[in-house]
C-alpha cells in the first residue's frame, strides 16, 4: 500500500509540473501552438487530479462524472481539431478519449479506489481497449523519446540564444513524453 501511495504522488507531481509548464508555454506562443499547449495543460492537470492516491485523498463518487464531462468536451474539441488540421491534434483526441475512458471505467460500481493501483479492487474497463491504448502510448513514448535525444544535442551545439525557455521544443517534447508515460502508468493500473 505504501509503494502505491508513493507512486501515486510521483504521478501527481510529474503531471502537475507538466501542466504548469504547458500553461507557461501558452503565454509564450500563439495560434495552433497555444491551443496545443492549452490542451496539454488540461491533460496534465486532469491526470494529476485523477492520480491522487485514494488512500490519502479519497475522491467523491461524482468526481468521475465531472472528469468524464470535462474530457468528453475536450474529446469533441480534439475531434474538430483533428478533422481540420490532423497531425498532433489526433494525439490530443486519443488522449482525451483515453481520459474519458478511464473516468467512465472508474465511475463503474466497485471500481472506486482502484485508480493508480492504490487499492485492490476489481479491474475496470474493457481489456482489449485498455491494451490498445497501452500499445498506442508505449509506441508514442518510444518514438517521441527517440526524437528527444537528438533534439537535446542539436540545441546544445547550435550556440547562441535559443527561444524563450517556456517555448523550447525539447522541453515541449519532454513534457509530452512524461504525460504519455503517466498515461501508461494509469492504464496499467486500470
Amino acid at each position: 500500500m505504501h509503494g502505491a501511495t508513493v507512486s501515486g504522488w510521483l504521478l501527481v507531481v510529474v503531471c502537475a509540473a507538466t501542466g504548469m509548464y504547458c500553461l507557461l508555454r501558452m503565454r509564450a506562443c500563439d495560434g495552433e501552438e497555444r491551443r496545443a499547449a492549452g490542451g496539454e495543460a488540461l491533460m496534465g492537470f486532469g491526470m494529476a487530479v485523477m492520480a491522487l492516491p485514494a488512500a490519502v485523498v479519497p475522491q467523491p463518487g461524482w468526481s468521475w462524472a465531472v472528469y468524464a464531462a470535462v474530457f468528453g468536451g475536450a474529446a469533441l474539441l480534439g475531434l474538430t481539431g483533428a478533422a481540420r488540421r490532423g497531425g498532433h491534434h489526433l494525439h490530443h483526441l486519443v488522449g482525451s478519449l483515453a481520459m474519458l475512458y478511464m473516468a467512465v471505467a472508474m465511475a463503474a460500481p466497485g471500481a472506486q479506489g482502484a485508480h493508480t493501483g492504490h487499492a485492490m479492487g476489481a479491474a475496470g474497463g474493457i481489456p482489449v481497449l485498455t491494451g490498445g491504448l497501452l500499445f498506442y502510448y508505449t509506441v508514442y513514448v518510444l518514438r517521441a523519446g527517440a526524437r528527444l535525444a537528438p533534439a537535446a544535442v542539436a540545441v546544445a551545439t547550435a550556440g547562441g540564444p535559443g527561444p524563450v525557455w517556456a517555448a523550447r521544443p525539447e522541453l515541449t517534447l519532454a513534457c509530452r513524453v512524461s504525460m504519455a508515460l503517466a498515461m501508461v502508468a494509469m492504464l496499467v493500473t486500470l
